[in-house]
């Protein structure tokens, strides 16, 4: 299991060894089982069959798209299993051409929210910025700053999403993190246990079965 700061550092460790290789998240490149567990969540969350596609699903991503490896891979598992994805980011923050992924990008978060099924809310990869991308934390809150007067706008029985960690009073409040209803934030963190284990299962089954452990 890699997790590592450089973007291709896995694949480059997974063509050395013979032996299998989990992404952990690598650089501003991917976060697989992270995307794995989201798209469980919602299926969890949203009572949708085991097994099922999202078609029709309209999910929100904003953030700090241009830095995040969650975003990623959420467009990757989202738009493939049918979900009709919208990612949202100031100018300075959206990569370019990020529509040919299959996504709309938008800039005003009031619009991308409209009519949502899900938002995903993503923190400010400070450590990976060189530079000055946003004008202020407090400017950044006020344009893209998941409120419960924000959320209004999306469908009334819209999830709410985050990977963490938070950023607690910048891309999301905590009445909007914490909610009873609305937020399916603990529950991630409940599917990536068991997402995780699955691929560790499924890994070493092999393994396993080759040591007479099966």
């Amino acid at each position: 299991v890699i997790r590592h700061a450089s973007s291709g550092a896995v694949r480059l460790i997974a063509e050395k060894v013979d032996c299998p290789v989990l992404n952990a998240g690598d650089g501003q490149h991917e976060h697989p089982t992270q995307a794995l567990l989201d798209a469980l969540t919602m299926r969890h969350a949203l009572k949708l069959p085991i097994g099922s596609d999202l078609n029709g699903l309209k999910v929100t991503i904003c953030g700090d798209i241009l830095h995040s490896r969650v975003a990623r891979s959420n467009i990757l598992s989202l738009t493939a299993l049918g979900a009709d994805v919208r990612v949202c980011a100031p100018p300075a923050l959206m990569p370019d051409e990020v529509d040919v992924m299959g996504v709309t990008p938008f800039h005003d978060f009031d619009a991308a929210l409209k009519g949502a099924n899900v938002v995903m809310m993503l923190r400010l990869q400070q450590e990976r910025m060189s530079g000055q991308f946003i004008p202020s934390p407090r400017e950044y809150r006020h344009l893209y700053g998941l409120t419960p007067e924000r959320l209004a706008r999306a469908k009334g029985d819209v999830l709410v999403m985050h990977p963490g960690p938070m950023n607690r009073g910048i891309e999301i409040t905590s009445s909007v993190a914490d909610h009873p209803v609305h937020s399916a934030i603990t529950e991630q963190v409940e599917m990536g246990v068991a997402v995780r284990m699955a691929c560790l299962d499924v890994l070493t089954r092999r393994a396993r079965g080759l040591a007479g452990w099966a």
